[in-house]
């Protein structure tokens, strides 16, 4: 009877402890997918443009070091961006400039994205030239049709990128103002940039398309010509899109990136330091910097 009642016992034990281990194997595996989509490798794209570039490598390096977030760059072009976040290719982007600039590839593509936040606000757009030209001869983008200044500026705009939402602005606006006898220049900003560079060592005299935020602000003395049409639009936002799925997929980096909002005097001194050091020393000193501000946007998550 004794052997019984202790075989008995230990069958029950037996088949209780696997019992406890087939639950905890169950629980076990049901967390990781939760785990796994927690480490999932975050892919945030950007186009080359130094606004952008800053921003997203800093907020790259703050996912990594304060969230444990594997994070991938990806660098590409404005139209393809859109489209890669759309697909969910790419999970996120943080350069959209709207209502305006970006509106041809948003409108595309709402439907399929997500809007999580506004990284800055004030963003502009427009036409510049050297403080070294009297206002008396070039205020507005009207006096561009004057004989002599179209002369000293050998009847060239300087742009950038073909695919640039300034680019078809500024096309607009050739039309708009009746500038024909104009070239718009199409480059690229890199191509905008060493003609600038060139023309201020000369003190020669130039119109560009450029946008605030940018360093060149901080580099050289340059003013906006006005644009009384509006033709090249006014005050934007810029804001972070993200693939449909992304938020539910990674609720931590979605949540991170809809709480980082960068004041725009801020990021121009953060952009010129880059162009000066490199973008890893400015990341870098603005987390330094900036402790408040990385702690808002990181939250209790980091």
């Amino acid at each position: 009877m004794l052997k019984t009642l202790f075989t008995a016992g230990a069958t029950r034990r037996a088949t209780l402890g696997a019992t406890l281990g087939l639950a905890a194997a169950l629980v076990a595996g049901s967390a990781l997918p939760t785990i796994a989509q927690e480490t999932k490798t975050v892919k945030l794209g950007y186009a080359a443009w130094s606004d952008a570039e800053f921003v997203t490598k800093l907020a790259a390096k703050l996912m990594t070091d304060k969230l444990g977030q594997k994070v991938e760059l990806v660098q590409t072009d404005v139209a393809p961006l859109y489209q890669g976040v759309s697909r969910g290719d790419i999970d996120a982007m943080m350069m959209a400039w709207l209502p305006q600039t970006h509106a041809d590839y948003f409108d595309k593509v709402k439907n399929r994205v997500e809007t999580l936040g506004t990284v800055y606000e004030g963003a502009k757009l427009g036409w510049v030239v050297p403080t070294y030209i009297p206002e008396s001869e070039i205020a507005s983008i009207e006096d561009l049709k004057k004989p002599e200044v179209q002369e000293k500026l050998a009847k060239t705009i300087q742009g950038i990128d073909p695919g640039a939402g300034l680019t078809r602005l500024s096309q607009q606006a050739v039309k708009d103002y009746d500038l024909s006898d104009y070239k718009l220049q199409i480059s690229s900003e890199a191509g905008m940039l060493t003609t600038v560079d060139r023309a201020m060592r000369g003190e020669k005299w130039f119109v560009a398309t450029s946008w605030s935020p940018h360093w060149m602000f901080g580099k050289y003395k340059l003013r906006y010509i006005a644009d009384p049409k509006k033709s090249l639009g006014e005050a934007e936002h810029v804001d972070v899109l993200a693939s449909k799925d992304f938020k539910s997929e990674n609720p931590k980096a979605a949540a991170f990136l809809s709480r980082m909002k960068v004041p725009l005097d801020d990021l121009e001194a953060a952009m010129f330091n880059a162009q000066e050091t490199s973008y890893d020393e400015a990341v870098a000193k603005y987390i330094e910097d900036h402790p408040d501000q990385v702690k808002t946007w990181v939250g209790e998550q980091g």
